[in-house]
């Protein structure tokens, strides 16, 4: 709902906070004559904003800010400005509160129409009308008229009476030429490993053969923070310095691989490199960077699945060099700790984001801070356009340091080692409809798809590569809507994970998995909350023989939705 601007005097005499503040957006592409940018608030997202951005430290605020109803009894107004290079057009704001029955179609869209010339607009949340269904500030959106307009943003609350806030603090530059940015990138290394692999990539490149560098990881690998997200990711602009600086250009005989999936750990991540790095067989890189220390809370194996994947990727016949990059979240969580035996046995080059700048986050700007959080961080979770650039120039520190150095007499051969984390998953492989239907699975026996016989097209999209619209994720999936027909399949494997769809979606159901007639799993979509790839562990540990898997509905969701995208198995 619209509300009229205010004049700024009187608006100002109201305490407020931002939550972002010389933010840059894009309008990501969603039909040729519109582009979007999301900011998602839940999921303690819009705290941390306050926090980070706004330097609220009020408990009793930081309460409010949880629901609905406390934001309403907290925020007098919402204050917004955009700039733009075209100054004349418009831009309209949306701030979405999600619903309790119906997360996206059920809450309040507070709405403006904003000019892109900086001024600021102001919405009063007393002249909007409000939905019974509203349960927590969800999401803001920028709509622009055409995809790719980029412009930079602010977003801030006046407060209501009884409430106050510290005036905004004030932040300088990031020196990227100063001799304490140089420390912070020596700190960031946390070990050069043996250089053999790296070395070799390094000669390839500067003689002119082809040589592939990618990225494999969640949603900072995916660009998520950067704008645009194709071309101003770290994993994009460290592709781009590397071929500076061995003296190329982007579009020779070095390849760039991109293939981040937000809010998905290395337990998926190992399950999808063959389709989404080795391009079954069609990519063959010589060297892949792994981030996953900011997602894998939610690896079922506690490192073994992270431990699987870099050993698949290290043992590969080609022998790339692997890099772990272990990003940080704003509340300087990370799982290096965890993940870094698996760097420390197979000697492997290994960067901590959270070794670079976390000290600096804690120093006041009189004591030298070169950069704040709110510089770094677009959210809790992602980097800003300059966190992506320090993310890169941490990978290339390392890169160079490596080739600075003498070189090591031999590769390091792992095969006898025996792996840290555990290492049953590191033969682990994808089934999906088209897998079997182009006959590239023998071990799938029979497959009898019940009630699970639609293709769910509402699926996580992706920006794969230097793409800017999206690749769907898991397309070849088996949509259950109604029936109580099960999905069957007869496998041979010793270990059988599933992939499914979570969803936030009213009319998802819930699903039981079962091996030779055995509960084994229970699926529920609606956990997290939003639409993205769930793998989970259905059995492991196994004697190598054929299993009959069923998928079944659970009692009372027989006409609700379920989508299988996928599974992973090891013979």
């Amino acid at each position: 709902m619209k509300g009229p601007a205010a004049p700024k005097d009187a608006e100002e005499k109201k305490p407020s906070f931002y939550i972002m503040r010389g933010k840059q957006i894009a309008g990501a592409p969603v039909s040729e004559d519109k582009g979007v940018q999301f900011i998602y608030l839940n999921d303690g997202r819009l705290l941390s904003s306050a926090k980070l951005v706004g330097n609220i430290s009020d408990e009793n605020i930081m309460e409010l800010l949880k629901t609905t109803e406390g934001f309403r009894k907290l925020v007098y107004a919402i204050g917004i400005s955009v700039e733009a290079q075209d100054m004349d057009q418009n831009v309209d704001f949306v701030f979405q509160m999600y619903g309790k029955t119906d997360m996206y179609g059920g809450g309040t869209n507070v709405k403006a129409t904003v000019k892109a010339d900086g001024m600021e607009k102001i919405v009063k949340l007393s002249e909007c009308e409000w939905s019974d269904d509203d349960k927590e500030p969800g999401q803001i959106r920028f709509e622009f008229a055409k995809p790719g307009i980029q412009a930079i943003a602010a977003v801030r609350f006046y407060l209501n009476d009884g409430y106050t806030a510290p005036e905004p603090e004030e932040e300088k530059e990031v020196d990227f030429e100063s001799s304490v940015y140089a420390e912070m990138l020596d700190k960031s290394i946390m070990q050069t490993g043996n250089n053999t692999r790296i070395k070799k990539a390094i000669e390839k490149a500067r003689n002119g053969e082809d040589v592939t560098i990618a990225f494999i990881g969640g949603s900072i690998t995916q660009g998520a923070g950067a704008v645009p997200i194709n071309t101003k990711c770290y994993a994009y602009k460290t592709f781009e310095n590397f071929c500076k600086y061995l003296g190329k250009s982007t579009d020779e005989n070095i390849h760039f691989v991109k293939a981040g999936i937000g809010g998905t750990p290395s337990e998926l991540g190992m399950i999808r490199y063959e389709r989404d790095v080795l391009r079954y067989g069609n990519v063959t890189p010589d060297i892949v960077v792994v981030e996953f220390a900011v997602n894998d809370a939610g690896d079922e194996t506690n490192g073994e699945c992270y431990d699987s994947l870099v050993r698949k990727i290290y043992m590969s016949e080609n022998k790339p060099a692997v890099i772990l990059l272990f990003s940080v979240f704003a509340d300087d969580y990370n799982l290096q700790d965890r993940l870094k035996v698996v760097g420390e046995t197979y000697k492997l080059p290994m960067v901590s984001l959270k070794n670079c700048v976390t000290e600096q986050f804690y120093k006041k700007a009189e004591e030298g801070r070169l950069i704040s959080k709110n510089q770094y961080f677009y959210d809790c979770f992602h980097p800003t356009n300059t966190g992506h650039v320090i993310m890169s120039d941490c990978l290339m520190h390392v890169i160079k340091a490596i080739d600075d150095l003498e070189a090591d007499d031999s590769d390091f051969d792992i095969s006898n080692i025996k792996a840290p984390h555990g290492d049953e998953f590191a033969g682990v492989r994808l089934i999906d409809k088209k897998e079997i239907n182009d006959n590239r699975v023998s071990v799938v026996l029979n497959v009898s798809c019940g009630d699970f016989s639609d293709i769910d097209e509402l699926l996580q999209t992706a920006e794969m590569d230097t793409d800017l619209h999206g690749t769907k994720q898991f397309p070849y999936n088996w949509m259950h809507k109604k029936g109580n027909k099960p999905f069957e399949m007869d496998i041979k494997c010793s270990a059988l994970l599933m992939i499914n769809k979570d969803s936030g979606e009213p009319d998802a159901g819930c699903a039981e998995v079962y091996v030779d007639g055995e509960k084994v799993l229970f699926v529920d979509p609606k956990v997290v909350g939003w639409t993205h790839c769930n793998p989970l562990i259905c059995f492991r540990g196994r004697e190598n023989k054929v299993y009959h898997v069923e998928v079944r509905m659970q009692p009372g969701d027989e006409d609700k939705d379920f989508t299988i995208l996928g599974f992973g198995y090891v013979e």
